[in-house]
């Protein structure tokens, strides 16, 4: 099993949702993040002082998945989260030891 992490743009998430069901995923974690990276942030101007923001809004998407959909998964939300631009985000893939249904006991794939 594995875990896919994704930190991309915040309007770029319901064609991931998207592009992530018709792969055949069902289930996925949201979490609305703050982050920078190589963009470092911007400045703005307000009531005629101006400010850095340093921390952009990002969307963290979290899926836990069987290792024969992690490739399918990854091309679609790389391909769904794509604006050409910087900030465009990251996908992380790690291995999971265990995974539990809490309502059932059922482990491993069946609790996936």
């Amino acid at each position: 099993m594995k875990k896919i992490e994704a930190i991309i743009k915040p309007f770029k998430l319901d064609e991931v949702k998207e592009a992530l069901q018709e792969v055949g995923l069902q289930g996925i974690t949201v979490t609305e993040a703050k982050g920078f990276g190589r963009q470092k942030g911007h400045t703005e101007l307000y009531r005629g002082a101006e400010y850095v923001v340093d921390f952009l809004p990002k969307v963290k998407v979290e899926i836990v998945l069987t290792d024969d959909l992690v490739e399918k998964a990854v091309d679609a939300i790389r391909d769904a989260a794509q604006t050409g631009r910087i900030g465009d985000g990251k996908i992380f893939v790690s291995n999971i030891e265990e995974a539990i249904r809490i309502r059932t006991g059922e482990t491993g794939e069946q609790a996936v």
